[in-house]
């Protein structure tokens, strides 16, 4: 792995916002229509910070947010001069935090998303957010995150997990590899 494979979680900001790239087992971005979707976090799996996000972790944070009648922040590279999108639905399923938005190709930095979605150069999702309780996790040396208050999820370069990549929606010319594959498929 290369120094920049990963990033590790920062430390919280003046303001106390932490900022986390964590694993996303799928992320779609439409080749016209910015549309995406994927996870945010997954539970219980240990970030390279070491931290596990519990379930029902961003439960109040999202309950509060409907009550309030405010949404998510969609920001580029955790820039909070720069949102890039809408989240039009962010919720907890079994697996983690599922999250779909609308990129805005009207926005300079939206329009350069899509495009760097597309050819590949950026496929991860990373959330902002001030913890609100946690314990010791003393199996990963982190913290067991078991309320978050969620600000924002971020479209970043960096995702935290190695694995964590992003694949376009069809719509999109498949690479040479993807053809071979999906021919052999075919028998």
């Amino acid at each position: 792995m290369f120094p920049f494979d990963a990033m590790q979680a920062t430390a919280p900001a003046a303001s106390g916002l932490e900022t986390k790239f964590v694993a996303l087992d799928q992320l779609d971005a439409g080749a016209d229509d910015g549309q995406i979707s994927g996870y945010a976090s997954f539970f219980g799996q240990a970030d390279q910070s070491g931290d596990v996000v519990e379930r029902g972790a961003f439960a109040a944070s999202l309950s509060r947010l409907a009550a309030a009648n405010r949404r998510v922040k969609f920001l580029w590279q955790h820039d909070p001069a720069t949102p890039i999108g809408v989240w039009t639905e962010v919720k907890e399923d079994a697996h983690g935090l599922r999250v779909t938005g609308d990129i805005l190709p009207g926005v300079a930095r939206g329009q350069d998303a899509i495009q760097l979605m597309r050819a590949g150069a950026i496929d991860g999702l990373s959330i902002g957010y001030r913890t609100l309780r946690a314990s010791p996790n003393r199996e990963t040396g982190g913290r067991l995150l078991t309320e978050i208050d969620l600000w924002e999820v971020s479209l970043v370069t960096f995702p935290l997990l190695p694995t964590a990549r992003a694949s376009l929606t069809p719509g999109r010319t498949p690479s040479f590899e993807e053809a071979l594959a999906a021919a052999l498929a075919e028998g």
